[in-house]
């Protein structure tokens, strides 16, 4: 191509800003520009991508028109800032250059995303090269944050470093109308990552290596066994979902008690036959993020019992990698499973396993054999977890592999900053200016493990985003190991301590931010979890709050109870029924099932300790109250693992909530003694449990509507925010949210950011960011309006 003249010409730089790297936007560059006849160059550096044209005067307007407007599937377009040049004439053509490495700023790097049709095609072509290929990938898919190990984002800072590209990929990465064009996990079978099969000493397996590792392992699977699959962004263990004595004996191995296995389908076909499937399931199911998504079970479906014990929910999954699709089988393949168990490769309390090595180790005794690669894993990065409402919007609950490192845009800029979040559903969050990046999920932060998996996020989650914090934001809690973290970390900045925000603070102000508000008026807050550290040092979790970003006043709880042993009796919901009752002035008579699931001995231990309180902790958490009633109704005595007396007692009323109107009431001082004393009344006349149940989901959420009208007639505010994990409870959600908007009020519903504890971070940040003072325990004042 022949450069125009300069006197012809007109040069204009571009800094395009955006998810713009490991997405294909500097091939898509190239091709636009050649198209248009215009010279210059495109370049990644920290701050985006760098582009100067040059060119006819129409053309070069022509090239800035386009370049938003039509971008790769992957790329997000934020901002685009432009600078007239002199014209040079300097240039042949139009070219990639290489990586500027130490330019300020920063970019956005993609989440991991789901193999692309078109790379699924050529796995499955016999003629194409890489036919079966377990690590086909493009610009428009594979890996890409578990790859990277710093930005501007280059195959040199990947974990694909260690593999050179052959002479024939290589053509390709340097062919602006290839596909693979500059796609920096790209190989093939002759230069890319290496498939094996490692069995478990004993298991009679012999090893195996490429296509006959993936075949072994169907066969383990088709013949019950447990293999460890090493994904994107860590171990899975999994098993044949058909097989009961396959899914016992991984839930043995495991630990999990009656916890839910998610499941991956060989395909949507499949998927539709075990679950109710409709059209906004099927395109979160479908989409490139490929998160878990819960549906209804179908009636008959073929799985095991164990898969999914007391939850009429099923998590489901398609495969989102090649070894996920080479591990089903392409046709002709002998057949195998067409549903998989697919649960984190950990062990009960521990972080997701990415090392080789220490899968060996850390998985011993829960796989028979392994199936590893030997590309390496820079960040662990769990499977996502989301649940579609009556509306088709989407709800996420844990917002991780597919989502991270997507930005979260702010309302109001902040000051760089690290939230460390809570000790549940860990994920942590840094921020700068109006952007803000959660780390994926890491989990409960109970072991030294869990809390180096923290410490490894957040350094990862710094060279991604760039983002060096000034101050550290955490939970209040004094016994949390992440605030604990947190106070190490902060001693390190010139704000040496950290801001400690209180817990339903940072959830009401997580909501805020993620539906886009500055924070001038306040917002009726109603916070519903399970545990919370309180300004008084009890465990609250039943708030209504009037709060902003600067503070909170506590307008309305649910009446306190005693809860005996602290967070230790949460495994317990029996124990928590009958300090319900007792705080009721209900007797414990044994015709009552949470009364006959204690022992005498039990019994006799919660007759002393309540009145004396020896050993008991106040709360006023909705959480506990949900378990108090699924024992109660006879549902759930023992909780094998977080929520499940609350999920469980939720399946029992989407059984009976289109059959009763009827609701409990709390009185007027949001009090469960009433709604307690009728539902000891409903058991004793044989009304069904399904039907007890679902009046008691219904009296909570018009309590809620009480609530929320008293606290508008006192302050004039019109806009609610439903947060905290008992709003995870999908029933509950919808029919308060319902209520609120038909007597007219704004309800903000989480949708990317989780409701429960993996959302705290962001709210924790914005709280900080407003200045909250680090040793203040107290509730701050909130705006005028309010008073």
């Amino acid at each position: 191509m022949t450069a125009p003249t300069a006197a012809a010409a007109v040069r204009r730089r571009l800094t395009v800003r955006g998810t713009v790297q490991g997405v294909g936007f500097r091939p898509y560059v190239h091709r636009l520009a050649a198209g248009l006849a215009l010279a210059g160059f495109v370049g990644n550096t920290a701050d985006g991508v760098l582009i100067e044209v040059e060119g006819a005067a129409a053309d070069v307007e022509r090239f800035g028109e386009l370049l938003a407007s039509e971008p790769p599937p992957l790329a997000t377009v934020t901002a685009v800032a432009v600078e007239e040049l002199p014209a040079t004439g300097a240039d042949p053509g139009f070219t990639i250059r290489a990586t500027e490495q130490s330019s300020p700023g920063r970019t956005l790097l993609p989440p991991d995303t789901a193999t692309c049709a078109d790379c699924l095609r050529e796995l499955a072509d016999p003629a194409d090269r890489r036919h079966r290929h377990p690590f086909i990938t493009c610009t428009h898919c594979g890996p890409r944050f578990t790859i990277a190990t710093a930005l501007p984002y280059d195959r040199a800072v990947t974990t694909m470093a260690g593999f050179p590209l052959c002479a024939r990929c290589d053509r390709e990465y340097h062919a602006p109308a290839d596909r693979r064009f500059h796609a920096q996990p790209v190989a093939c079978p002759d230069c890319g990552p290496r498939l094996r099969l490692v069995p478990a000493a004993g298991s009679g397996v012999s090893a195996a290596r490429d296509g006959d590792a993936l075949s072994q392992a169907r066969e383990l699977l088709t013949a019950g066994r447990i293999v460890a699959v090493k994904g994107v962004g860590g171990y899975h263990l999994a098993c044949d979902a058909t097989d009961p004595r396959a899914v016992e004996t991984l839930r043995t191995r495991k630990a999990r008690g009656d916890k839910p296995f998610a499941v991956m389908c060989a395909d949507l076909a499949e998927a539709e036959r075990i679950a109710v499937v409709g059209a906004a399931e099927r395109a979160a199911l479908t989409g490139p993020r490929r998160p878990i998504v819960l549906l209804r079970s179908r009636a008959g479906a073929r799985l095991a019992s164990g898969v999914c014990p007391g939850s009429p929910h099923l998590g489901v999954m398609l495969p989102y990698t090649p070894v996920h699709t080479l591990l089903f089988g392409l046709p002709g393949d002998p057949p195998g499973p067409r549903v998989l168990v697919m649960t984190s490769g950990n062990r009960s309390g521990e972080p997701i396993v990415t090392d080789d090595d220490e899968a060996l180790t850390r998985l011993f005794g829960l796989a028979d054999a392994w199936l590893a690669h030997d590309r390496p894993i820079a960040s662990p990065c769990d499977d996502s977890l989301l649940r579609v409402r009556a509306d088709g919007t989407e709800q996420v609950l844990r917002r991780s592999r597919g989502y991270v490192p997507g930005p979260l845009r702010l309302p109001v800029p902040v000051r760089p900053a690290l939230a460390v979040g809570g000790d549940l559903k860990n994920a942590l969050c840094v921020g700068e200016g109006e952007l803000a990046w959660f780390g994926p999920h890491i989990g409960d932060m109970g072991d030294l493990a869990t809390l180096e998996a923290a410490v490894r996020a957040e350094r990862h989650l710094r060279h991604l985003t760039g983002v060096r914090p000034e101050l550290v934001a955490a939970d209040r809690h004094p016994g949390y190991h992440a605030s604990a973290w947190a106070r190490r970390r902060a001693a390190r900045l010139p704000l040496d301590k950290p801001v400690f925000v209180q817990h339903h603070h940072a959830h009401v102000a997580a909501a805020m931010a993620e539906a886009g508000l500055d924070g001038g008026t306040p917002v009726i807050g109603v916070a519903f979890d399970g545990t919370g550290y309180g300004d008084d040092g009890s465990v609250w979790g039943g708030e209504v709050l009037v709060a902003d970003y600067r503070g909170y006043r506590r307008l309305a709880h649910l009446a306190p109870a005693p809860l005996p042993g602290g967070d230790a009796g949460v495994a317990n919901p029996c124990r928590t029924a009958l300090a319900r009752l007792w705080a009721a002035g209900l007797p414990w008579d044994r015709d009552l099932p949470s009364v006959a699931a204690c022992s005498r001995e039990e019994l006799r231990l919660l007759a002393r300790q309540l009145p004396s309180q020896v050993g008991c902790v106040a709360t006023s958490s909705m959480g506990r109250l949900f378990d108090a009633v699924s024992s109660l109704a006879g549902v759930c005595h023992r909780a094998g693992y977080e929520a499940q007396a609350a999920l469980e007692l939720e399946a029992q009323a989407c059984l009976a909530w289109h059959e009763d109107t009827a609701a409990y009431s709390f009185g007027d001082r949001f009090d469960p003694a009433p709604a307690l004393r009728a539902i000891v009344t409903d058991l004793r006349r044989g009304t069904p449990v399904p039907v007890i149940a679902a009046r008691f989901h219904r009296g909570v959420a018009r309590t809620v509507l009480g609530l929320c009208r008293g606290v508008r007639r006192a302050t004039g505010l019109t806009t609610v925010a439903l947060t905290g994990g008992v709003f995870a409870n999908g029933l509950l959600e919808q029919a308060g949210s319902d209520l609120l908007h038909g007597h007219g009020f704004t309800v903000l519903r989480h949708r990317e950011v989780p409701p429960n504890d993996g959302g705290l971070a962001l709210g924790q940040l914005m709280v900080a960011a407003h200045g909250a003072p680090p040793d203040d325990r107290r509730r701050t004042a909130v705006s005028d309006e309010t008073e």
